[in-house]
């Protein structure tokens, strides 16, 4: 029984050793590290909470109950209006508020300000380098993707038939399936649904790994999220071989799609992307589209359901009221959201003619 008892208490003592030397550590360092009072930077009011963990649980506590904002409301009424620190997954950050923030943030890129990926991001998705902004960008503007409408409308209305026929939605799951259908129709060319679910179990993984702990060991969430990056970037590359075997037997019906245009148009310098660039850039677009865009089309549906009023200037086409009606019920139900003001693309307007 007392080496029963002295064997179990053997790894309780271990860890306890060990985290008192990680402790002693960490304030050893704290202390040779130590700026002066000249050379401490001058930082927001704010707190960052418990080492590593921050306050990661409150914010996704109330992230999940729908509240999300209450995190940022509580922390400008207790600390500062304008701007405060806090730390979310293992970063310090500050989260600058009102339309002062808003402003300064997106006015000083390149500037004062540049921009920023969390720990976790990095490590699931490759850089993506200027040029290749700029290629993907050229081919994703309005009068680029005009000569896709044809395509989008054909899908919108398969979709409206075989899932919204009900007498029950759920909005964002469906908004979800059909945003990433269309992607995987212009951006790769896929029309197979059971690829695009396969890819839709990917994305979700890499999207539940996008804000966790950035800890890579096996089972982890981040692990989890960056093995599904790598199956998308392989299945991406395995396309890019078809297209290039297309190509070479002159199959111009299956190089209609970005990836095909990307692939085969040069840069200013006249060199091409690399295969691997490529992959990158469409896992990037692919995992944005998902939920961005449908999270933004989930919320105009919501306000839809909620205000009759904006519905009916919807059903009467009238943009102009509509607009603005919008931007009154958005600025006094929820902070400022420029990108809800901004989208109101055909899936909406296909709704309301199917209704």
């Amino acid at each position: 029984m007392i080496l029963a008892m002295e064997f179990l208490s053997f790894p309780l003592l271990l860890c306890f050793i060990s985290f008192v030397s990680l402790l002693l550590y960490t304030l050893v360092k704290k202390n040779k590290s130590k700026p002066t009072n000249q050379e401490r930077p001058i930082l927001p009011p704010g707190r960052t909470g418990w080492p590593v963990i921050g306050e990661t649980v409150d914010y996704f506590s109330k992230f999940q109950n729908g509240v999300s904002e209450k995190f940022v409301v509580e922390r400008s009424n207790k600390y500062s209006p304008k701007v405060f620190k806090t730390s979310l997954i293992g970063q310090p950050m500050a989260f600058l508020c009102g339309p002062e923030g808003n402003k300064f943030l997106f006015s000083n890129e390149k500037k004062l300000v540049r921009v920023w990926y969390p720990m976790s991001l990095r490590k699931i998705f490759p850089e993506v380098q200027e040029k290749e902004r700029k290629m993907f960008h050229t081919f994703l503007k309005a009068d680029a993707l005009r000569k896709y409408v044809g395509t989008m409308d054909m899908l919108m209305k398969q979709h409206l038939e075989t899932d919204w026929n009900r007498e029950e939605v759920s909005v964002n799951p469906m908004v979800k399936k059909y945003i990433l259908t269309l992607a995987c129709r212009l951006i790769i060319g896929i029309d197979d649904p059971n690829k695009v679910e396969e890819l839709a179990t990917l994305i979700e993984r890499v999207e539940a790994g996008i804000f966790s702990v950035p800890v890579n060991l096996p089972g982890t969430t981040l692990n989890r999220a960056m093995k599904a990056a790598k199956e998308i970037i392989k299945d991406v590359l395995n396309i890019i071989k078809q297209r290039k075997a297309d190509l070479l037997d002159k199959d111009s019906a299956s190089m209609q799609d970005i990836l095909s245009l990307v692939f085969l148009t040069a840069d200013e310098n006249g060199s091409f992307l690399n295969e691997s660039d490529i992959a990158g850039s469409i896992l990037g677009l692919l995992v944005g589209g998902y939920s961005g865009i449908s999270g933004t089309v989930t919320i105009i549906m919501k306000y839809l359901a909620e205000l009759p009023h904006a519905y009916d200037e919807v059903l009467r086409g009238k943009q102009y009221k509509l607009h603005t009606c919008f931007n009154k019920v958005i600025r006094k139900h929820s902070p400022p959201h420029g990108h809800i003001q901004a989208t109101f693309s055909v899936y909406l307007s296909n709704l309301i003619i199917k209704d």
